[in-house]
């Protein structure tokens, strides 16, 4: 698994995707100057933006990067190739699981260090209000790094029995954009106030919220932003949360491609 671990990272890297990284760090450091048309909350502005970019930069390498690494593999019958080797078709796919991980952390990481560096420039220039905690900003990049490896997963799930990469794609994509809106969409249709809705479509409702992701769980920004104390009980649930639904994914998804019949 480590080889194919390996040999994935080694692979993103000759797409060139690792540069596009570094260029959209650069982008980010004009933040600052952004910023600063602001007249009040400058640094509050500047976290806003340098958190949303990273944000987005990580959703751009889920979607694209996770989508499509295995399908090419299978596509280009690298696959067939490599699993007449002694290697498990389980190994195959969390090798190649992993070395994309790896490459978001790393990525992440990249993103965490030039946000640090832009708030800083931020502050220097002018004086925030309410003191900058920098445990909240690295917090809500790892939870943001949490959310995008979670919705790698439903990539590659996607990608297990997928012919094309469209279903890996827009699926992933489907289920960003579901997963971010079911937090709202649970407490509108439930809430006391909410007399037009019927009691079947809460049910529905409610087994919807219970059984997609829900990503609105891993934004932290707010606690970035404006300096406010982490809520440690929700942040720990959170992570188990983000186990247990990462394991079942995997689970489901090496089911599904150890069945699948590759030419």
């Amino acid at each position: 698994m480590r080889q194919i671990m390996v040999a994935t990272i080694k692979g993103i890297l000759r797409d060139r995707i690792f540069w596009g990284i570094l260029v959209a760090g650069l982008i980010i450091l004009s933040i600052p100057s952004i910023s600063t048309l602001s007249m009040r909350q400058v640094p509050e502005l500047a976290i806003t933006l340098s958190l949303s970019c990273s944000s987005f930069m990580l959703l751009l390498l889920t979607t694209f990067l996770g989508g499509t690494v295995l399908w090419k593999d299978i596509e280009r019958r690298y696959t067939y190739s490599t699993l007449t080797l002694p290697i498990s078709r389980s190994s195959y796919l969390l090798g190649k699981f992993s070395g994309v991980i790896v490459f978001m952390l790393l990525s992440a990481l990249f993103l965490s260090i030039v946000t640090v560096v832009v708030i800083k420039l931020v502050t220097i220039t002018v004086h925030p209000d309410r003191p900058v905690l920098w445990g909240n900003i690295l917090v809500a990049v790892a939870f943001d790094a949490l959310k995008y490896m979670l919705l790698t997963s439903f990539a590659f799930l996607f990608s297990t029995f997928s012919t094309s990469f469209f279903l890996p794609i827009f699926g992933t994509i489907a289920v960003f954009l579901v997963g971010s809106a079911s937090q709202d969409v649970f407490e509108f249709v439930t809430a006391p106030t909410t007399q037009s809705v019927s009691p079947f479509v809460k049910a529905i409702a409610s087994a919807l919220y219970y059984i997609l992701p829900n990503f609105s769980a891993f934004d932290l920004k707010v606690y970035a932003i404006y300096s406010l104390d982490l809520p440690s009980q929700a942040v720990i649930l959170t992570a188990g949360y983000w186990i247990v639904y990462l394991t079942i994914n995997l689970s489901i998804a090496t089911i599904i491609f150890g069945k699948r019949e590759i030419k």
